[in-house]
């Protein structure tokens, strides 16, 4: 297959993130779609992009493009990968993948008929360290799973004058906490343990009932950075805090929390498996560090290492030891996976990234996390 070029929807956080790995990659991003011409045309200047598209529609019919970048908010998400699909081009979708498990299940049937590559962007398993912990699980070097737990908490909606697009379920979705960053939690731990989860019971709350939303939009997590002048008051309907016990395959256990008020939490995502011979837990914080744990020596700290690690986990550790790497190093590794399976040029072999069927899985999860905690029961989850 010959050069790849990419095209870039959504000029926000994300957005920018994508063009950036792209861009260390030597992809050459040859579009963008912005919120208007106005957004695309300053990112344009800005980057050095050589073209600015008015709609979805101009931008999937552009030949130069293969590959479709979406990083818009949420209800965007199915129409524009339906879109992209349906002119034949691959997608790397941020998650989550829609906003109902009914688009996304419409997604995920299209995507297998038409044989392209149709990504969901779970960057967060390709930290060097998780794949190590990948691969630690499925050689079954901590035995048996038992026991899985942790949380995301964040606290960039913690006051009442904080705002995002995400507040509104018409954009973001009814679930919002548990979608946002759930999503990435659940996606990790069932990756890692290759176990899928069998039941869920939940408590979900919103601490912040009514917001002060402002008159113009303020770009994820800049507004700790600049308060908005005036606004209107209004009622929060989706969760900021969640609880969730699982069952898993195989008769493992787990809980997590998540939340979006934890004063001073700014991304604490943290993960631990307690196997039948030992235990693995690792700190987005603190990213290069893997801790193990033992029962009969003393506990261990494995610093990311390439010439310590499995072989599978060496792919995606880009420096070498003592060398830090962190979340824009996640974008690059799974671009370079995908880039990667695309320039092989055969899509019939196994696709070593998180797809849409992925995606699928975990907006159902979501869907049976509020069935959950409005009904106040355990939830069998049905594959």
């Amino acid at each position: 297959m010959g050069a790849l070029c990419a095209a870039v929807a959504g000029l926000g956080f994300m957005g920018i993130t994508h063009i950036e790995a792209l861009r260390r990659m030597g992809v050459k991003v040859v579009g963008v779609l912005g919120i208007d011409r106005a957004e695309g045309q300053s990112a344009s200047d800005r980057l050095g992009i050589p073209r600015v598209y008015g709609d979805i529609e101009e931008l999937v019919s552009d030949p130069a493009v293969q590959v479709v970048h979406i990083c818009t908010p949420n209800h965007l998400h199915a129409p524009m990968a339906m879109a992209a699909l349906g002119a034949g081009k691959h997608v790397i979708c941020e998650k989550p993948l829609a906003i109902n498990s009914q688009e996304s299940g419409q997604l995920t049937r299209l995507a297998a008929k038409s044989g392209l590559v149709a990504v969901v962007n779970h960057n967060l398993r390709y930290y060097p360290l998780c794949h190590e912990a990948h691969a630690r699980v499925q050689s079954r070097e901590i035995g048996d799973v038992r026991l899985v737990h942790g949380e995301y908490c964040q606290d960039w909606l913690f006051l009442p004058t904080d705002w995002n697009w995400r507040l509104e379920p018409e954009l973001g979705g009814t679930a919002r906490a548990v979608a946002d960053i759930g999503s990435h939690w659940l996606d990790m731990i069932t990756w890692i343990t290759g176990l899928r989860v069998t039941a869920v019971m939940a408590d979900l709350a919103t601490m912040v009932p009514k917001r002060i939303k402002p008159a113009k939009e303020v770009e994820t997590f800049a507004g700790k950075l600049t308060r908005a002048e005036g606004g209107e008051e209004v009622e929060v309907r989706t969760e900021d805090y969640a609880a969730v016990l699982l069952r898993l395959e195989g008769g493992a256990r787990g809980s997590f929390l998540v939340s979006q008020v934890s004063a001073g939490r700014k991304n604490h995502f943290w993960w631990e498996v307690n196997g039948s011979k030992a235990s693995l837990s690792w700190d987005q914080e603190r990213p290069n560090e893997l801790w193990l744990g033992h029962r009969e020596r003393p506990n261990e700290l494995l610093l990311k290492d390439p010439s310590l690690m499995h072989p599978d986990a060496r792919r995606v550790a880009g420096y070498p030891g003592g060398h830090a790497e962190g979340y824009p190093d996640t974008f690059l590794q799974l671009n370079r996976a995908v880039y990667g399976y695309l320039r092989e040029g055969d899509l019939s072999g196994p696709r070593q990234f998180p797809t849409f069927e992925d995606g699928h899985r975990m907006i159902r999860l979501c869907d049976d996390i509020l069935a959950s905690a409005r009904e106040q029961r355990w939830v069998e989850i049905s594959d």
